[in-house]
């Protein structure tokens, strides 16, 4: 990790360079990139409570309402020319026709101030229908090319979505997990920003080839964003390996050794 490239923002996020654009990697999982008045976000999963309920499963229908609160916050304090939206911004491809009058709303009064691009993604591969804005693949934005989903391979300048990032680390005694960014200053995976969304653990071989040098984790804390060395970050199940690891070099008390049999 190049501690050159990177130091705290006003807002506690980390900023960076990334193919020599300004960036800074937001506390709420938002990329912005504040010469170019670009704001980006991945993996929103909008109406994935109400995708559910149409199959049985009742989750508190709150999550798309949740996660636009976070994003106004953002375009309020940012006041951005444009926000990306980079793919799976909705859970299926109905879940755009399942907004709630006043969530559509406030994305319709959002569009009115921002240009709005909205990225195909796996789960909404038509993109938004029916709502302001366009689009698109990909966007450019300077050195940087958004997408949805990272390419196989070395793709310098790329920033995706779609892995869900999250680490894990070993502190006072115990792991702790949490979403984050992936980047080696050459490319970026962004965390999702939904309120209803999983992470892939940054050490699972999907990560694997995608970075040319070796990458460092953004750690998303309560209101920080946390720069960890790729060296302390565990895989899923590494506590428990080292719990059972503890416990098997513990010596055998005493009573245990003397114990006589009846």
């Amino acid at each position: 990790m190049n501690a050159q490239l990177v130091r705290r923002s006003p807002c506690q996020g980390l900023a960076m360079r990334l193919m020599g654009e300004a960036a800074v990697l937001r506390c709420s999982g938002a990329l912005w990139l504040p010469e170019l008045g670009v704001l980006a976000v991945a993996d929103l999963h909008l109406e994935k409570g109400s995708a559910f309920a149409v199959r049985g499963q009742m989750l508190p229908p709150y999550d798309t309402r949740a996660t636009l609160a976070r994003l106004e916050a953002e375009v309020a304090d940012l006041t951005p020319r444009q926000v990306v939206f980079m793919g799976d911004t909705f859970h299926d491809g109905d879940g755009a026709g399942r907004l709630a009058g006043d969530d559509r709303a406030r994305l319709e009064t959002m569009a009115g101030r921002v240009d709005l691009v909205w990225i195909a993604g796996n789960h909404d591969r038509e993109g938004a229908q029916g709502l302001p804005g366009r689009t698109v693949a990909e966007i450019g934005a300077g050195a940087i090319t958004l997408v949805h989903e990272p390419t196989l391979g070395e793709a310098p300048g790329q920033a995706a979505g779609h892995l869900h990032p999250c680490a894990r680390v070993a502190a006072h005694g115990r792991s702790v997990r949490a979403r984050c960014f992936l980047t080696d200053g050459e490319r970026l995976i962004l965390p999702a920003f939904g309120a209803y969304t999983g992470g892939l653990n940054v050490r699972d071989e999907a990560y694997a080839g995608l970075f040319r040098q070796t990458p460092w984790a953004g750690m998303i804390g309560r209101d920080r964003v946390h720069a960890v060395a790729w060296g302390k970050l565990l895989p899923e199940g590494a506590d428990q390996f080292r719990r059972k690891k503890r416990e098997a070099s513990k010596p055998v008390s005493m009573a245990m050794r003397t114990a006589r049999t009846p």
